[in-house]
This record gives structure tokens, sequence and C-alpha cells, in this order.
């Protein structure tokens, strides 16, 4: 079982988490006996990852970004604190990505970064643009439902050639940027996107990426779900979803700011 997602991979790529346990024990008619009459294990007895596991962790991982970007916001704490956040975000996002351990702390961590960054920066963005964290906010919400019961009910399936298709856009989006942000350092305020018409385009196509990306997600946790990844896996697991949901909401955003200042 091949893992489609980045931050995931680590966690569900050939692990083999199905042959967990010890099975070398010898089988006699009074150990089956015992087997069959014993009530079923639960997942905690097992030590594998279940949904609520996922759930619990995510929601951990988003209460510590919401109570530290609300202090930042309310702090307002400038572009040294905006630096910071993003700065001290990516090398956790690339440690936590590429650590075979998963170490719960350091997740948190990344949680704080992002929460330090994103309430700075929806501080500066909403006295420019009033109402548009919570117009950016609602979106994300809605983004993160529709994708979940479109996978949740087979309207959406990840098939080799979907996932192919949404990694290839996503490297053709990240090239894109690299080079508007070149163009910027050339004199061209604001690249490919202050070009009229390709801003909301690139925008779109931002929102249209990461919200797919939200699927590959759900496919990878249910995957690792089934395959008996351990418990501890679930912090990975909402890692890779808080991941995924905060650069959705910052496309949202930065979608937002562009419709409103072309009003």
């Amino acid at each position: 079982m091949r893992s489609s997602n980045p931050v995931l991979g680590r966690a569900f790529n050939n692990r083999g988490y199905a042959s967990m346990g010890n099975t070398s024990t010898a089988t006699t008619p009074e150990s089956l006996e015992n087997l069959y009459n014993a009530p079923a294990a639960s997942p905690l007895q097992t030590g594998r990852m279940t949904i609520e596991d996922v759930v619990a962790r995510t929601s951990i991982l988003f209460g510590i970004l919401v109570v530290v970007g609300a202090v930042s916001w309310t702090a307002n704490l400038g572009g040294g604190a905006l630096m910071l956040g993003f700065l001290g975000g990516f090398v956790l996002a690339m440690v936590n990505t590429f650590s075979q351990k998963i170490r719960p702390g350091l997740i948190m961590t990344y949680a704080a970064f992002q929460g330090l960054a994103l309430g700075t920066l929806s501080r500066v963005f909403n006295e420019v643009y009033p109402g548009i964290v919570s117009q950016a906010v609602i979106g994300t919400l809605c983004a993160f439902a529709g994708m979940l019961f479109a996978y949740s009910n087979g309207k959406i399936r990840v098939t080799p050639k979907f996932t192919r298709v949404i990694l290839g856009a996503a490297i053709g989006y990240l090239a894109l940027g690299l080079v508007s942000m070149i163009m910027s350092f050339t004199g061209n305020s604001g690249g490919l996107y202050g070009v009229t018409g390709f801003g909301p385009l690139l925008a779109v196509a931002g929102v249209g990426i990461a919200s797919f990306f939200l699927v590959l997600d759900f496919d990878q946790i249910q995957k690792g779900i089934a395959a008996g990844a351990p418990q501890e896996e679930s912090w990975r697991a909402g890692f890779g979803l808080m991941v995924t949901i905060v650069w959705l909401y910052l496309e949202i955003l930065r979608l937002i700011s562009i419709l409103r200042g072309d009003d």
C-alpha cells in the first residue's frame, strides 16, 4: 500500500501493520476455545489507530493553533512574529515529515508556530479587508466538509490516475509560485499574481488543489486504520491534516483578498 501524501507517506507506506502481534504461539484445542470465547479486543487493547484517535489528536493540534492564534491576533505582534511563525513551522514540518520516529511534542510545537503565524497574518488581512478572516474560516470549513462528504459517499475515488493528476497539479502550482516570486524580485510587482486575469485563476487553482489534497489525506488515514497502523500514528495523521487545512485556509484567504481587491 503506497501513500500518495508526502506527509502521511512516512506513516503508511509498506509498513505491514496488519501483521502486528505474535503469530508463533502453538495452536492447541484449549487455546482455540479460549480465543473464541474471549471478548473481541478493542483498538485500545491492540494498540492500533482508530478514527477516534485521529479526531482526538487533530482536535488537540487545532486547539493549540487557535489559542496561540488568538493570542497573537490580540497582541498584534507584527512582522517579526509572522516570520518566526512561518520559519519555525516550516522547519518543524520538515522534521516531522521526514522523521521515522513520531514526536508528539514537536508536532504540537508545529501547531503553536502555525498559530503564531496565522494569527498575525489574519490580523493584517482583516485590517485591510474587514471580515475576511471569518469568510476564509467558513470557506475552509465548507471545503473540508464537502470533500469529506464526497469521499465518504464514494463521489470521489482515489485512484492512481487521480493521485498522479493532483500531485502533478501541485508541482505545477508550486513552480508557478516560484516564477511569480522571481518576477516580483525583478520589479514586476506581484509577479504572475499581479497580471490581470492570472491572479484569480491561480488562486482558484490553489484552493482546488488544496481541497483535493484533503481527499488524499482521508484515503491514507482510512488505509492506515484498515492496515492496523499503531495508535501513535494518529499524531502523524493529525499533523498531515493540519498541514493541508492550513494550506487550504491560506489559499482561500488569498483568493478572497484578490476578489475583494477588485471591487
